[in-house]
């Protein structure tokens, strides 16, 4: 069944709490489609008065809040041992390539990682437990992660409900085209950061190819 569709089927409570839930583990570090659930939730709300999109959106950025903190807190204190395990269990989103990627977007730009990591798929899964991996302060940490769940989950809210309420005749027959754009979005981020993956993984491995191997004494 198609995600809008299935949502129209359950009450209004229940639908804010699936976009929380379901954004609160991504942002956790679980790979889960949280953004086409914002974007397809955001579409019901602008085809039925009963989905209030503010509120909406403050589950959306409860959830990208609280699942980004406990995923710092968990990082924190799991440490190096936690991102091995995790690139064990999905190593299609966890590998070292990635992880490489992800730790010098925190080096080159801190606390701003955090921040704009939320508007990049596979990002928005790594920024809460690496942040606690490489002991960020958990106060840059903290508004970096409230500015930014804010921004990008209320922002989306409100673009996609504004965009629904303009065009609502033509969305009701064509609504697939947002979750289309919104996994093309995201296909996109992916791919350019398996690119950086890929291409990190390389250097590593060329690096290490080069080291002088100690003479034995």
């Amino acid at each position: 069944m198609h995600v809008q569709e299935w949502l129209d089927t359950v009450p209004a409570a229940a639908v804010y709490a699936l976009v929380g839930l379901v954004i609160g583990l991504e942002s956790l570090g679980i790979p889960l489609p949280g953004e086409i659930i914002l974007v397809s939730s955001a579409l019901l709300a602008s085809q039925h008065g009963e989905i209030d999109p503010v509120i909406l959106g403050a589950c959306a950025s409860a959830g990208a809040i609280i699942g980004d903190s406990i995923g710092y807190a968990i990082g924190r204190k799991g440490g190096r041992p936690l991102l091995a395990w995790l690139g064990r269990k999905f190593p299609k989103h966890f590998s070292e390539g990635h992880i490489a990627t992800a730790e010098r977007s925190f080096e080159k730009w801190g606390m701003w990682a955090v921040f704009f990591g939320r508007f990049v798929a596979l990002l928005r899964i790594f920024a809460g437990p690496l942040a606690g991996v490489l002991r960020m302060p958990y106060w840059k940490f903290l508004i970096a992660n409230v500015f930014g769940g804010i921004l990008w989950a209320g922002g989306t809210t409100a673009v996609i409900y504004y965009v629904g309420i303009v065009a609502e005749s033509w969305l009701k027959r064509f609504s697939w085209l947002g979750l289309v754009a919104a996994v093309l979005i995201g296909l996109t981020s992916m791919l350019v950061l398996k690119r950086k993956a890929k291409k990190a993984t390389t250097e590593r491995q060329t690096a290490a190819e080069r080291e002088p191997v100690p003479a034995a004494e």
